[in-house]
């Protein structure tokens, strides 16, 4: 759903230097600089853990670089990467994609997640510049077995334990996915949350499967490196 929202206008004035003169009242001066429709229909923005360590992500806010603010509270579910058992694959490669598109570029991004394993609700923002868009927007300098062109339209975010977040695009055929480096990447919890102290269940919601307390059975926290 898109709407303009004085809240999220306040965040993104705040962390991407934007100018509320500007006759977008949404867009940052780069934003408002190009022209960044994208070759193909929507991109996709994607949620992974670690295998056997679950996160589950419950709401989500994107503002594109149109300027407009999508609101999310129905996502694809967050899947567990099944090759993360320490540290995550070259290739992470996120699932699903029925709910979590947007059209144009994102300049902001905030999402809030529950990991089980920390017993912990974190909310993490990203801010994205010309580079991200810019990379969006041109194929890879290879193509699919078919001989299609390659975009990089799944942005995979990687929650694993301690709140760490890491941001992929996905490739094709097996290859080594592409980091993102937002401007800036942040995540809160506890009483610096912000937006998502409103996504938190009181008293928890917490549980461990089984299976995830094999896995962490004699290891230590963090339970792997996921720099």
């Amino acid at each position: 759903m898109k709407k303009r929202n004085a809240l999220m206008l306040a965040l993104i004035l705040t962390t991407a230097s934007c100018s509320p003169h500007q006759s977008h009242p949404l867009q940052s001066i780069q934003a408002a600089s190009g022209d960044w429709t994208l070759p193909y229909d929507k991109w996709f923005f994607l949620f992974i853990t670690p295998r056997e360590l679950p996160s589950m992500v419950n709401h989500a806010r994107v503002i594109d670089t149109d300027g407009y603010l999508y609101t999310f509270n129905t996502l694809d579910s967050t899947s567990w990467d099944p090759g993360s058992v320490d540290r995550w694959p070259e290739n992470a490669h996120g699932f699903g994609g029925q709910f979590n598109n947007v059209k144009k570029p994102p300049q902001y991004i905030v999402f809030c997640w529950d990991s089980y394993i920390d017993q912990q609700t974190y909310e993490t923002s990203a801010v994205f510049g010309p580079d991200t868009w810019m990379r969006m927007k041109t194929p890879a300098d290879h193509t699919r077995p078919s001989g299609a062109p390659v975009w990089y339209n799944r942005m995979v975010f990687g929650l694993s334990p301690g709140g760490k977040v890491k941001i992929w695009f996905s490739d094709v055929a097996g290859r080594p996915s592409l980091p993102v480096k937002p401007l800036k990447l942040t995540t809160r919890s506890g009483k610096d949350l912000t937006l998502c102290k409103d996504y938190v269940v009181p008293g928890g919601s917490f549980t461990f499967l089984p299976e995830t307390q094999a896995f962490i059975k004699g290891k230590t926290y963090p339970y792997g490196n996921w720099d």
